[in-house]
């Protein structure tokens, strides 16, 4: 009997061994699970994290739109600032494309800036002033289409703007105004990205200021979640 169980004894060792042994495969399918567990866990926490950034997106480019009337004219589909040369008053030159990264109102017109053009501008600081803490996510821009001399007295009052000399051809290729009117006559809304999505009307006088400063702050929040103070 003894020496049974001493000649069973190296086989069965062995026996428990090999049988111990962890199957190659299902290492290879476990680790394969443990990658796709974290890929998904790593997706799901990118999803929550874009969430904010989508819902405000569906929120001004889809939801708004439908149901809540708007006072300036949606641009569909929006127009991306062009990658043009503009050159600030006091010559220095810079991309158009430089202005992304705030939300801004935005005025076209000669430097000799008529009755139109001197309403436009002072709408733009009235409004921008009445956004209190929002102001700082916002710029007025005067885009000056030609190179006509822009008077001292004027520029006096434009200390708080962004003032550009664009060409007026290159200008043309990117905001249109409605059939029948000029450039001139109205107020264009471009997003932080650099896109037009907005025209309000012809001729905007002060008493319709608090219309068009209501599409505003609609847009300033439903972007809050993403849209940052400053460039």
């Amino acid at each position: 009997m003894q020496n049974n169980k001493a000649e069973d004894s190296p086989s069965q060792a062995l026996g428990l061994t090999i049988y111990d042994l962890p199957d190659p495969m299902a290492s290879v399918q476990e680790d394969a699970k443990r990658t796709w567990g974290g890929r998904w866990r790593m997706i799901l926490v990118l999803l929550v994290c874009a969430a904010p950034v989508i819902a405000s997106y569906l929120t001004y480019y889809v939801i708004r739109p439908q149901t809540f009337r708007h006072f300036g004219e949606l641009i569909q589909p929006v127009q991306p600032i062009p990658d043009i040369m503009a050159q600030s008053i006091d010559g220095k030159s810079l991309k158009l494309t430089q202005l992304k990264g705030q939300w801004l109102i935005v005025s076209v017109a000669s430097g000799a800036c008529d009755a139109m053009c001197q309403n436009n501008l002072l709408l733009q600081r009235q409004i921008r002033a009445t956004l209190g803490r929002e102001a700082d996510r916002t710029d007025w821009v005067w885009l000056v289409n030609d190179n006509t001399e822009i008077s001292p007295m004027l520029q006096a009052g434009l200390t708080d703007a962004v003032v550009l000399r664009v060409a007026a051809d290159e200008l043309s290729k990117w905001l249109v105004p409605q059939t029948g009117h000029g450039l001139n006559e109205h107020l264009y809304l471009i997003d932080p990205h650099g896109n037009w999505m907005m025209r309000f009307p012809a001729g905007l006088q002060k008493e319709q200021a608090p219309d068009l400063k209501r599409d505003w702050d609609r847009l300033l929040r439903a972007s809050v979640h993403w849209d940052k103070a400053g460039r």
